[in-house]
């Protein structure tokens, strides 16, 4: 699904990839480690596109995706569900509304809207939270909200980009089952972290980042 093919970045006073090579499949759960600056941000811009390769390429399947135009890299990321540690939500909007708009950006109907919101919040336990706004939710609450935002249009890759970090142990332990929910019914989940102990109870693969290089990549067993 995703081939990194000797990919480095170089800015002018760092190294942030470093002919990283790397295969990640359709349905796979990849959890992404390492401290501060050792490449996780950079290698999850690297699919989106946020960012471009000093050398090396990136496919989604066989698409190069540093090749295309606005309108089709619109198209790629729509294909593609983000969630952030900030989570990113929109204050003045409920929590209907929040998955709601991001229904509306991609064209679907009021029909398919109250069809389908209600159900996402059911998948992340918060239906009962349905009308409150951002600033009523918790922490853990918010990050769920921002996980039914991301997988609202059902897209075939989820990156969540340090979603823990700002969350007590027992939010991040239901944060990750959330994410190990939608990698079983089918979604592949990217999910970069510097807290290793937050892929423990996991059980799948973890590729280990150093200085920008891949050190490890291993099936993280229990």
């Amino acid at each position: 699904m995703i081939y990194f093919n000797n990919v480095s970045k170089i800015y002018k006073d760092a190294v942030a990839l470093d002919d990283v090579t790397v295969t990640i499949t359709a349905g796979e759960f990849v959890s992404v480690v390492g401290h501060s600056g050792a490449g996780k941000t950079t290698l999850t811009k690297m699919i989106l596109a946020d960012d471009k390769p000093s050398l090396g390429t990136v496919f989604f399947e066989s698409i190069d995706v540093h090749k295309l135009k606005n309108k089709d890299l619109t198209k790629l990321r729509r294909r593609i569900g983000v969630v952030f540690q900030d989570f990113k939500l929109l204050p003045n909007k409920t929590a209907y509304e929040n998955i709601a708009f991001a229904m509306e950006a991609v064209g679907k109907t009021d029909e398919e809207i109250a069809s389908d919101v209600p159900h996402v919040l059911e998948l992340v336990d918060l239906s009962h939270r349905i009308f409150h706004f951002p600033n009523q939710l918790s922490g853990g609450e918010q990050q769920r909200l921002a996980i039914a935002r991301a997988i609202i249009n059902q897209p075939e890759l989820i990156i969540a980009d340090e979603p823990t970090g700002n969350l007590d142990p027992i939010n991040t332990h239901e944060i990750v089952q959330i994410l190990k929910k939608i990698n079983d019914l089918g979604t592949t989940v990217i999910l970069a972290t510097h807290n290793r102990g937050v892929i423990d109870s996991i059980g799948k693969r973890v590729i280990t980042m150093e200085n920008g290089k891949i050190v490890r990549d291993s099936k993280h067993t229990k």
